[in-house]
């Protein structure tokens, strides 16, 4: 491993912990006087979905390209995949920044929508510094450790993209 990979994998981690720090702070920490309800942000669940979504497909078009070894149009998806998720997250913080916390379950499969979510949850503060690490491993050309790195975080994204749509189709 190089310095320059040294250097870039603890950009990957500290970026992960700031990015997971501040999603549960946003979640369940205080908000300033007057920030609930001051934008409406009611559509924004259902973008969040539709990310989620398109963000498998994403995926799942990604692994066939390399499958059928069409090495550039799969990084090209995979950073639309990148690049989706990430809008994700953006949209994600501001709904929960202008809305008080988390919206509450209220039907007929709680024991069912808490392990879906509180999987979700660990999954997807882990998919932060796999996608990272991951992108960055195809990103240099290192594509021995991408490959070994891929086959873990392809599966794990995937379930993390697949429940974050189960989850709005469960409370919504």
């Amino acid at each position: 491993m190089t310095n320059k990979d040294n250097f870039w994998l603890k950009i990957i981690y500290i970026v992960s912990v700031v990015i997971s720090a501040a999603v549960a702070f946003l979640i369940l920490g205080p908000r300033p006087e007057g920030v609930n309800g001051s934008l409406d942000v009611s559509l924004l669940p259902t973008v969040n979905a539709s990310l989620n979504a398109f963000t498998t497909l994403l995926l799942i078009v990604g692994y066939f390209l390399i499958i059928k070894r069409k090495r550039s149009l799969h990084k090209n998806t995979m950073l639309v995949a990148f690049g989706t998720s990430g809008a994700f997250l953006v949209s994600y913080i501001i709904y929960h920044w202008f809305k008080a916390g988390p919206k509450s379950y209220a039907g007929d499969f709680a024991l069912l929508y808490y392990f879906i979510l509180i999987s979700h949850i660990i999954l997807a503060a882990l998919i932060i510094p796999l996608a990272l690490l991951t992108l960055y491993r195809g990103w240099t050309d290192n594509l021995k450790l991408h490959r070994k790195i891929a086959k873990i975080t392809l599966p794990l994204w995937l379930y993390v993209s697949v429940t974050g749509v189960v989850i709005y189709v469960m409370l919504y």
